[in-house]
C-alpha cells in the first residue's frame, strides 16, 4: 500500500490545473462562471482589458477578521477547516504558524501556542473557558465554524493568555443549503476509523420567513487504535561506572472509543431591537483497552492491563441581545453546564521479591463530577468618533467532586489511607473589563482595556489534608496599536504592550500523592517520580511585547513577519526532589509545582500564504492557482535559578516549520483538488532542574489529500482522500538524572511508533 500513497502524494505535489478566472481569495477558489467558459480566445491574450471577478459575500470573510482587527490575530474558516479532512481539532492548528502539538504524529495532541503547553495557552469554546478536564483538542472540526488565534490578549477574551488564546466558534447556520451530511471511512494502522456528522438549518416564522433562525449539529466516530509500549531504566553508579540496574518493559496496547458530539444555535428575533439565542451543546464519549507487556529486569512480570472509561459534557447557554438604538448594545448571557468522567482501570502482574514469586493486582477507580455556572453582561456602544467602547463583567462558581481509590490484592493501600479517597472543591472567579478601540484617522488604529480577574479556588479538608485554599487576584492592562502607512496602503503594523497571567490549577494545588505505577514502594528513581500538589502556588504573570508587520497581496494572500518577548515572574514549575514521605518507609522521589524566580521566552514567526499569480505575475495559466503555504517559527527561553544552556521552558521546542501546496484542476470534466503539507518540529532537550534533563526527538509529518465531486459541485457528492502521516517516523524521548548524595545516575528511554492514517470522506449539501 505504501507505494501508490507514496505516488499520490508526489501527485499532490505537482498536480497541474488547466486555466481558471481566478477567484479573489487565496484560500477559496470557487467554480468559475459560466460566462468564463464562453470567453473567446482572444480575450487571454488582452490581458490589458481582462475584468476582475467580483464576489457579493453574506458577512466578513477570514482574511478581512484578521486583516481590519486591531489586535494581532489570524482567522481559520470553514474551508481551511475542510482542506485535509482533519477528524481531531489538533491537525489543523498544527499548521500554524508556531502552534505545535504534544501526542503520537497523526493523531492530534494538546495544543501549545509559541511552544508553551502546561496551560500557557488559553482556549475558549464561544468565548468561554472550557470545564475542566474536556478535551478540546479532540473537538471534531467538523463541528467548528471557525477559529480565532490571538497572539496577544485582550480585554474581552481575557488576559489568562501568556501564549495566546485559541477562541473556538461553533457552528451557525449554512450560507446556501438546508443540509450538510457527511460520512468517513478510514484506518490507523490498519485499525478501522469511522465518523459521519449532519449539520440542518432551520428557519421558520415572520413575514420574511426568518423570525427564527438556526442550525443543529451532531457528530459521531468509532475507532480503534493500536500502540506499541517499548520503555528502558538504566542505574549507574558514577564512581566506579558499574550498572546497578537495568530494566525493560516492551509489548502492545489497543482500545476502542466511541463518541457523540452536538450543539445548535436557535435565534428568536423578538423585535428589530431584542433577539434570544439559546446554544445546547453535548460531548459524550466511552472508551475501553488492554495491554500486555513482558518486563526484565524489573521485580514485575508479565504485566497485563485493562482499562475503561465514560466521560459526558452537557451545557446550555442562554443569551439577549437589546440594542435601544444604533450603535449601542446590550448581551446578556447565562450558562450552566455539567462534566463528568469516570475511568477504571485493572493490572496484574508477577511480583518477585527475593526470589519469592506472588500474583499482585492493582485497581484503580476515579471520578470527577463538575456543575459550572456563569453569568456575563456586556454593553458596547459605537460612536459618531469613531470609538468602539465594550465594558462588561463576568462570574463563573463550579463545583467538583473527586473519587480515587486504589487497591492492591483488595485492599487499600495504608500509606494512602490519612489522605482519604474523597475531595470537594469549588471554584469562584470574578472578572471585570472596559476597553476601547480608537480609529482617530485611516492611518492610525488604538485599542486601550484593563482587565480586573479573581480567581478563588478551595479544597475540602479530606484525611491528614487540612483545607486548601488559593487566591489570586491580577489587573491586566492591555495596549494594541495598527498603523497603516499612507504611502503603502498594502503594508500594516501592530504593536502590543500587554499583561496576562496563569493561575495554578486545581491538581497543582491539591496535595494527594500519586503513587508511581513501575516503583509502588520502596525506593524509586528521579524519572519514575511521585506527583503531589503545592497549596501555595501563586499565579505567573508576564508581561509581554508584541510587533508585527503585514504586507497583503492584490487577492488576499499575506507575508507577515512577528516577534514576541513574555518576562515572566513567579513561573510555575514542577521540581522532582527526595522527601521523606508519609505513604512509605523509604525516601521517596516526589515532583511538585512550586514557584521559581521567573523565566523569559522570545521568538520570531513568519507566515506566506499567496496565489502563486500574486507573487509571479508571468506565471503559466496552469499554475496560477496554486496556492502556496509556508511559515516558520523560532523561538528561545531561559528560566532563572537553573544553570546550563538547556534551561528552557517545559516543552518549548526551537520552533517549528510548515510548508504546503493546494491546488484545483480539472480532467475529463471533473473538478479535482489536491494538496500537501510537510510538518517540522526539531528536537527539544530541556534542562528541568540542576540535576534532570529531558529529550524530545524531531517530528516530522507528511500530510496529503485529493478531492474531487462527482455530479455538480454543490449538489452532487465532494469526495476527499486524506491521509495524514505519510512517512511514519518513531518518536522518542529520553530523560536523565542524577543523585548527587548517593552517586548515581538514571537514564530512562522510550520509543513510540506512529503510524499512517487515511481515510475517505463523502460530503453532501443539500
Amino acid at each position: 500500500m505504501s507505494r501508490p500513497l507514496l505516488a499520490l502524494a508526489a501527485l499532490c505535489a505537482c498536480a497541474i490545473s488547466a486555466a481558471q478566472t481566478p477567484p479573489t481569495s487565496p484560500t477559496a477558489p470557487p467554480k468559475p462562471p459560466a460566462v468564463a467558459a464562453s470567453a473567446p480566445a482572444s480575450a487571454a491574450s488582452t490581458a490589458g482589458n481582462r475584468l476582475d471577478r467580483v464576489e457579493i459575500s453574506s458577512g466578513p470573510t477570514a482574511n478581512s477578521r484578521r486583516r481590519n482587527s486591531t489586535a494581532s490575530k489570524i482567522v481559520i474558516d470553514r474551508e481551511e477547516l475542510d482542506r485535509y479532512g482533519d477528524t481531531v481539532l489538533g491537525d489543523v492548528l498544527r499548521r500554524l504558524p508556531g502552534v505545535t502539538l504534544g501526542g503520537r504524529p497523526g493523531r492530534g495532541g494538546d495544543i501549545r501556542m509559541r511552544g508553551m503547553g502546561s496551560g500557557f495557552t488559553q482556549i475558549l469554546v464561544d468565548g468561554e473557558r472550557a470545564p475542566a478536564g474536556f478535551a478540546v483538542e479532540d473537538l471534531p472540526p467538523d463541528q467548528i465554524e471557525r477559529i480565532e488565534v490571538y497572539r496577544a490578549p485582550t480585554a474581552e477574551t481575557g488576559a489568562r493568555a501568556i501564549a495566546g488564546t485559541i477562541n473556538i466558534i461553533l457552528r451557525e447556520p449554512l450560507q446556501k443549503a438546508n443540509h450538510e451530511l457527511r460520512f468517513t471511512l478510514g484506518q490507523d494502522r490498519n485499525e478501522p476509523q469511522a465518523d459521519f456528522s449532519w449539520t440542518r438549518n432551520l428557519k421558520w416564522g415572520g413575514p420574511n420567513g426568518d423570525e427564527f433562525i438556526g442550525a443543529v449539529s451532531t457528530n459521531g466516530g468509532l475507532r480503534r487504535r493500536f500502540n506499541n509500549i517499548d520503555s528502558h531504566n538504566r542505574v549507574t553508579d558514577t564512581e566506579t561506572g558499574e550498572i546497578i540496574e537495568e530494566t525493560s518493559q516492551v509489548g502492545t496496547s489497543s482500545g476502542n472509543s466511541a463518541n457523540l458530539n452536538g450543539n445548535a444555535r436557535l435565534r428568536w428575533k423578538y423585535s428589530d431591537t431584542l433577539t434570544f439565542s439559546i446554544a445546547p451543546f453535548f460531548a459524550l464519549s466511552q472508551n475501553e483497552g488492554s495491554s500486555q507487556t513482558n518486563a526484565e529486569g524489573t521485580r514485575f512480570r508479565d504485566i497485563h492491563g485493562e482499562n475503561d472509561g465514560r466521560m459526558h459534557n452537557l451545557r446550555l447557554n442562554l443569551s439577549a441581545n437589546y440594542r435601544p438604538k444604533p450603535g449601542e448594545s446590550w448581551d446578556f448571557r447565562l450558562g450552566r453546564g455539567g462534566f463528568k468522567n469516570t475511568s477504571n482501570s485493572h493490572r496484574r502482574d508477577t511480583l518477585t521479591v527475593a526470589g519469592i514469586t506472588t500474583e499482585r493486582a492493582q485497581d484503580d477507580h476515579n471520578l470527577v463530577d463538575e456543575d459550572q455556572t456563569s453569568l456575563g453582561a456586556k454593553w458596547s456602544l459605537k460612536t459618531a468618533q469613531e470609538h468602539q467602547w465594550v465594558s462588561g463583567v463576568e462570574t463563573e462558581h463550579s463545583q467538583r467532586m473527586q473519587v480515587r481509590d486504589t487497591l492492591v490484592n483488595g485492599a487499600v493501600i495504608p500509606g494512602l489511607v490519612k489522605f482519604g479517597n474523597t475531595l470537594g472543591s469549588s471554584n469562584q472567579r470574578f472578572a471585570a473589563y472596559t476597553q476601547d478601540e480608537w480609529s482617530p484617522s485611516k492611518m492610525w488604529s488604538v485599542y486601550a482595556g484593563v482587565r480586573y480577574e479573581r480567581i478563588e479556588t478551595r479544597a475540602d479538608a479530606t484525611g491528614m489534608l487540612p483545607e486548601t485554599r488559593n487566591v489570586s487576584q491580577v489587573m491586566s492592562p492591555l495596549l494594541h496599536l495598527l498603523w497603516k502607512p499612507e504611502a503603502f496602503p498594502k503594508d500594516q503594523v501592530r504593536l502590543s504592550l500587554t499583561r496576562s497571567y496563569r493561575s495554578p490549577n486545581l491538581n497543582d494545588l491539591i496535595a494527594r500523592p500519586s503513587i508511581n505505577a513501575t516503583y509502588p514502594d520502596g525506593p524509586n528513581y528521579q524519572t519514575y517520580a511521585d506527583r503531589a500538589g503545592n497549596p501555595d502556588l501563586k499565579p505567573e504573570l508576564a508581561t509581554g511585547i508584541d510587533l508585527s508587520l503585514e504586507h497583503w497581496l492584490p487577492t488576499g494572500g499575506i507575508v507577515s513577519a512577528s516577534a514576541f518577548v513574555r518576562d515572566i515572574k513567579s513561573l510555575i514549575r514542577s521540581q522532582v526532589m527526595l522527601e521523606t514521605v508519609s505513604w512509605d518507609t523509604s525516601p521517596r522521589w516526589v515532583s511538585r509545582p512550586r514557584n521559581m524566580e521567573g523565566a523569559r521566552t522570545m521568538g520570531v514567526e513568519f507566515e506566506l500564504k499567496a496565489r502563486l499569480d500574486e507573487l509571479w505575475e508571468e506565471a503559466p495559466p496552469e499554475l496560477q492557482l496554486m496556492l502556496l503555504r509556508f511559515n516558520f517559527a523560532l523561538f528561545d527561553s531561559k528560566v532563572k535559578g537553573i544553570p546550563g544552556a538547556n534551561n528552557r521552558l517545559d516543552q518549548q521546542p526551537k520552533g517549528s516549520l510548515n510548508f504546503g501546496i493546494d491546488h484545483r484542476w480539472k480532467a475529463l470534466g471533473q473538478n479535482f483538488g489536491s494538496g500537501f503539507n510537510v510538518n517540522y518540529v526539531p528536537a527539544t532537550r530541556v534542562q528541568q532542574t540542576e540535576t534532570l534533563r529531558r529529550e524530545e526527538t524531531a517530528r516530522h509529518q507528511f500530510d496529503a489529500y485529493l478531492s474531487w465531486s462527482s455530479g455538480a459541485v454543490r449538489d452532487g457528492i465532494n469526495w476527499r482522500l486524506s491521509m495524514a502521516n505519510l512517512l511514519p517516523r518513531d518518536a522518542q524521548s529520553s530523560s536523565e538524572g542524577v543523585d548527587l548524595d548517593n552517586h548515581r545516575l538514571t537514564e530512562s528511554w522510550s520509543r513510540n511508533r506512529t503510524f499512517r492514517v487515511v481515510s475517505l470522506r463523502a460530503d453532501m449539501r443539500f
